[in-house]
């Protein structure tokens, strides 16, 4: 069984990665954040090579990446799929060729019993900034989700809430590294929020349902891993998409309000 420490990271984590995964999934970037999560291989290849914490390697990456992403958009136009997808093209290349190792494995596939001190408290510590953000910029998110033009016309800057979004988007999948790995923790962005969208009628239970399911889904499927030794990602992304088609069973009530 995992310890009480492990067990509240995971949980913050998971309610983090919910809480995002909303304004992804209404954003359309469900595929983006898949691909999105592979610009951390570079950073992995790296901090292996320089003898560091992976997780350190991952997050400056996937930071880079974020600043990349919104610069080439604002100064281009093109849309946020298609620069991502360039983006973790390339990141992969790069990847492939400098990471290799037993560290690579975890950073992958994700080994929460593995976790130093310092990780947990970093962990927390940035789990619990991006709910503050989401929970805070909740109304200025949806604005200008709906229209520039209104965000702008009621003083919002739209550019700076873009590049704060994507910088608490990376910072959840550097979160995840540990638990999912990677590769895996665009799954749990996605796949809770895509649930949650079927069933809420409004932002209110559409962040409730879908922190519900991540926090289900981690739970249940770190102590499954464990009792199974199996690496956690592959079966926490199992329940979490478990959950998805268990709800293709029941009737959508609405949600279509919550389409971007």
């Amino acid at each position: 069984m995992t310890d009480f420490n492990s067990l509240i990271v995971s949980a913050t984590m998971a309610a983090a990665a919910g809480l995002v995964g909303c304004f992804a999934v209404m954003r359309k970037m469900t595929l983006a954040a898949d691909a999105f999560s592979h610009v951390a291989l570079p950073g992995i290849g790296l901090a292996v090579i320089l003898k560091l914490n992976p997780l350190v390697g991952a997050l400056m990456a996937l930071l880079a990446g974020s600043v990349l992403i919104w610069t080439v958009e604002r100064k281009t136009k093109l849309s946020a799929e298609a620069i991502t997808g360039v983006v973790f093209s390339v990141a992969l290349a790069v990847g492939a060729l400098t990471a290799t190792g037993e560290e690579l494995i975890d950073a992958l596939f994700g080994m929460p019993s593995r976790m130093t001190i310092t990780e947990m408290t970093f962990g927390l510590a940035a789990a619990c900034a991006v709910i503050v953000f989401i929970l805070r910029m909740r109304d200025r998110l949806l604005i200008s989700l709906v229209s520039g033009e209104v965000a702008i016309a009621s003083g919002i800057a739209v550019s700076k809430l873009e590049l704060s979004f994507l910088v608490a988007f990376a910072l959840t999948i550097a979160l995840g590294m540990r638990y999912l790995g990677v590769l895996l923790m665009g799954s749990l962005i996605i796949i809770p929020a895509t649930v949650a969208k079927r069933f809420a009628r409004s932002i209110g239970e559409m962040f409730a349902i879908s922190v519900g399911a991540a926090l289900f889904s981690t739970m249940s499927g770190t102590e499954l891993a464990l009792w199974a030794h199996r690496p956690s990602g592959p079966v926490i992304v199992a329940i979490a998409g478990s959950l998805f088609f268990l709800s293709l069973l029941k009737s959508r009530r609405t949600g279509a309000r919550l389409d971007g």
